[in-house]
Order: C-alpha cells, then sequence, then structure tokens
C-alpha cells in the first residue's frame, strides 16, 4: 500500500474512531438539558411545525436572553431528510432528535478533520495519531459535540479557524473567528483579540488587510443573524450583542452561580483535558514551534477567568490546541523512548492514558443518570399507555424537570397532552384537571406518588476498583391524580 492510500486509510479510520464514540454518547445519553434547550425546540419547530411560526416554543418560551435560528437551521436542514424518514415510519420524536444530534457531532467532527489534517501536514502523522487519542480518551470534548450549545455551534467554527491558522492563511482564519463571535458566542471576542494580535505583532497580517477582511466579515455576519433572527423573533435582533449586553456589560451572569480565579486552570481544564493537561505544558517547552499557538489560546482562557460565572463548556473551544501541544510532547517521548530517562516518561504517559479512560467512563456514568426526568417520561409514556381508556392524559411537567433532561423531542401525540405552566403553587396542583405530575417533590396533595427515578447527586472516593463511587439520589417523581380511576388501577412501581 503507497503512501497516499495509508495516509487516506488512516485518515477516515480516525473518522470512524472518534464517530463511534461520538456516536454512542448520543445513543446512550439521548436526553438534553436546560443550557440546550433553545437549540433543540428551534430545531424540534424548524423539523415540525416548519413555516408555522406562531407554533414555536421561543415565543411562549423566549428564556433570559434571546438565542440566534442560525445554528438550528443548518443540523435541521441537513438531518431533516432522515427525519421525513421516520415521521413516514411513525417513528417516535425521541428519534429524530437522535438524528440532529448525530448531524451535530458529524459537523463538528468534519471540522477537527480539517484541523488535523493541517496537523499531519505541519507536525507529520505521529502528532496527528497522538491527537486523535487524546480526543477519543477525553470525554467532555466527545460527550459535547453533539450538544446543542451555542458553544459547540461556535467551536466548529473555532476548529476551522485553527486549520486555517495552521495552513498559513490568517485572514480565513480571523472571518471564521468573527462569524463565531457575532452569531453564536460573543466571547469567542476575548480568542479573536489574542490571536489578532500575535499576527500582527509578527506580521503575519497588515492593518490594512486585516481591517479590510475583518470588516466584511462582521458586516455580512451581523446582516445574516439579524435578517434570519428578526424574522423569527419577530422584532429587530441582534441575538448576540443582546447577550454580551446581559454578561458582559450588566454582569448579570453571575446570578448561575461563580467560581474563584483559577477555576478553569485547576477543575475545568484537568477535567477537559485529562492526560493531555500536563503533557500539554511539557509540549510547549519540547517544541518551540506549537508556543505561537498556544499563548493566544491560553491568554483566552486566563481573559475568561475574570469573569465570575464560569463553566466548562465556555473554554472547550481552548480544547484542541491544548491537545495540540499534548501530542507533540507525546511524539518527542515515544520516539525517544528506547532512553533511559525517556523510557521512564513513556511509562508514565501510559499511565496517564488508563488514567483518562478511568475518568472518562467514571464521567459517562455520572451524566448517564444526569437526566432523570427525560427516563421518568419515557417509564410514565410506556406504563401509562396500558390504561385501557379514550380520555386525554394530561402531563404537567414542572421547571426542574423541563430543564433536566424534557424537551418537545420527548412528547407523544394523542391521548397525551403536556403543559409546562409555570408558577403554579404546590396546594394548586390538586385543583387542575392534570392527570400525571412530572415533578421534583415527592409529596402532592391530590396526588399519589406512582414511582421516581434516581438521578446523579455526587462522587465521593472510596478504597477498592473503582475508586471512584457515584451517589444517585431519587431525583424526579411522577404523580398520578388519586381520583382518576384509569391511572390508578395500573400496577405503578411505587415510591
Amino acid at each position: 500500500m503507497n503512501r497516499k492510500a495509508s495516509t487516506f486509510m488512516k485518515s477516515y479510520g480516525y473518522d470512524l474512531i472518534l464517530g463511534s464514540i461520538a456516536a454512542f454518547y448520543v445513543l446512550m445519553v439521548p436526553y438534553t438539558k436546560v443550557e440546550e434547550s433553545f437549540n433543540v425546540q428551534a430545531m424540534h419547530d424548524i423539523l415540525y411545525h416548519r413555516q408555522h411560526l406562531e407554533k414555536y416554543d421561543h415565543l411562549e418560551f423566549p428564556g433570559v436572553v434571546p438565542r440566534t435560528f442560525i445554528g438550528a437551521f443548518v443540523v435541521s436542514i441537513m438531518a431533516s431528510p432522515v427525519v421525513s424518514l421516520f415521521s413516514w415510519l411513525q417513528f417516535e420524536k425521541i428519534y429524530s432528535l437522535l438524528a440532529a444530534r448525530l448531524m451535530l457531532s458529524s459537523i463538528v467532527l468534519f471540522t477537527q478533520r480539517f484541523l488535523r489534517t493541517q496537523v499531519r501536514n505541519q507536525f507529520g502523522d505521529q502528532v496527528e495519531a497522538f491527537l486523535v487519542l487524546f480526543s477519543a480518551l477525553q470525554f467532555h470534548m466527545m460527550f459535547y459535540c453533539s450538544r446543542p450549545l451555542p458553544n459547540i455551534l461556535a467551536f466548529s467554527l473555532v476548529n476551522l479557524a485553527y486549520g486555517y491558522w495552521l495552513k498559513g492563511k490568517p485572514y480565513a482564519a480571523l472571518s471564521y473567528l468573527i462569524f463565531a463571535t457575532i452569531i453564536f458566542r460573543c466571547d469567542i471576542l476575548l480568542l479573536l483579540g489574542p490571536i489578532g494580535l500575535e499576527l500582527l505583532l509578527t506580521r503575519s497580517i497588515s492593518v490594512w488587510g486585516s481591517f479590510k477582511y475583518c470588516s466584511a466579515a462582521a458586516f455580512l455576519s451581523i446582516g445574516l443573524t439579524t435578517l434570519v433572527d428578526s424574522i423569527m423573533w419577530r422584532r429587530l435582533l441582534w441575538p448576540e450583542f443582546e447577550v454580551f449586553w446581559f454578561n458582559s456589560v450588566m454582569n448579570r451572569s453571575s446570578e448561575w452561580g461563580t467560581h474563584p480565579f483559577h477555576w478553569y486552570f485547576t477543575s475545568a481544564l484537568p477535567r477537559s483535558l485529562l492526560a493531555a493537561y500536563p503533557l500539554s505544558m511539557l509540549g510547549v517547552l519540547l517544541d518551540r514551534r506549537i508556543r505561537l499557538y498556544v499563548l493566544p489560546v491560553f491568554s483566552f482562557v486566563l481573559l475568561y477567568s475574570k469573569l465570575p460565572h464560569k463553566e466548562l463548556r465556555f473554554i472547550i473551544s481552548s480544547v484542541p490546541i491544548f491537545n495540540l501541544s499534548a501530542a507533540i510532547a507525546a511524539t518527542r517521548i515515544y520516539n525517544n523512548r528506547r532512553k533511559p530517562f525517556w523510557s521512564l516518561l513513556w511509562l508514565a504517559v501510559i499511565g496517564l492514558f488508563f488514567v483518562s479512560l478511568g475518568c472518562s467512563v467514571t464521567f459517562f456514568l455520572a451524566s448517564y443518570h444526569n437526566y432523570p426526568s427525560g427516563y421518568a417520561l419515557d417509564k410514565l409514556h410506556n406504563i401509562g399507555s396500558l390504561a385501557n381508556n379514550t380520555d386525554e392524559l394530561y402531563v404537567h411537567i414542572d421547571a426542574y424537570s423541563a430543564m433536566n433532561g424534557i424537551s418537545r423531542f420527548c412528547e407523544k401525540g394523542l391521548p397525551w397532552r403536556y403543559s409546562k405552566e409555570e408558577g403554579i403553587k404546590l396546594d394548586d396542583y390538586g385543583s387542575r384537571n392534570f392527570t400525571y405530575l412530572v415533578n421534583e417533590h415527592r409529596l402532592v396533595n391530590g396526588f399519589k406518588c406512582l414511582f421516581y427515578i434516581d438521578g446523579f447527586a455526587r462522587a465521593r472516593p472510596q478504597i477498592g476498583f473503582p475508586p471512584i463511587s457515584l451517589i444517585l439520589e431519587p431525583k424526579v417523581f411522577i404523580h398520578g391524580k388519586a381520583d382518576r380511576l384509569d391511572a390508578m388501577q395500573i400496577d405503578w412501581p411505587g415510591c
């Protein structure tokens, strides 16, 4: 087999490995949480309601700040042939969610493939191989790549920007970063700034050239998002500008919790990079070529650390470059593994790989139990459908349940009906005509607890294998109205 054919087989083999891992996470954890709710509901409405905007979920539940529909449109359009087939075969809507999430992961992995190609061209086949290995062993990047978050939609464009940066096309890289900043995540500006400054200082771009290309990209991005989202939201709107104003100018994001300045470096990056974390620092020392790429990305995380509200997904765009630095270090260690000192380092690297695998398995098990209301509603559908009646079954979904696994994709047709009405007092449920409640409370007047679903509560270390134990607690309770005989006659598991 010649070199070209071998490279072709390796490249698509890497795609198969990473794609299989991403697909496994999608199939095993199909439900979504509140952070993903806007894009999930938008994709549902685009796929099922199409031009009937009055039926769209965001008009009734707009959220704290508006988000762009552009990402949801792209994913929905690409997934629509499969969803149409599922609808024709009368599959449940949850399969359409799987199709949309698999399509999103394909988009993200395609952009990572472009980045890997540039890595192979610049640093060699071995570095690409270790880059794939680090990515495969990291739970968060592979798990998040199918999650319809604004961060992940921006992440796909950042991957393209990194690829063009490595390819020596800085203006294209800046254009993709601007597109990601203006349309999907305004905080990518904290990455755009350091990269743009370094490119200017190294004379990779000129002031006039950067002004010309960046202005064109900015005007195109603003025009596109304003056109699309003003129609969808029924008012003149640039969504990410409102997000920027809310989070940065008004500093309202801190209402969702705060972390200390060092949190990204002492918690988020170690959990997301795992074995690559110490090796990424070593890579900077072993190969000075990577320093020009690591420094702006490190600055991005450092600048982001000044914002009090922190989440791992906010800095996920930094992971590919840190992985690249780690892959360079692992390659150098591997190639020198027959020398005495380097052989010890190689053994340490192998140990780190196994540690990463163990951590990823633990993270997966925790995440599997982190969407309790999705499993609760599915179980309610399966058992509740055993009732022999023609009456409509009204299900009320409280705020906690709506945020922890339930979306429009989880709903079924007649006789099931759903309500997410907010502000109902606990004592008032008994006077309403709800047949079932999906609720975070164990006791509700006028209703009987039918069963509950455990969810992830915390992890604790233990002696033995595995060294970490997951603690599960009842999180979501399904209640049936006490005076509905059709609901009470079923043999429920009980609470």
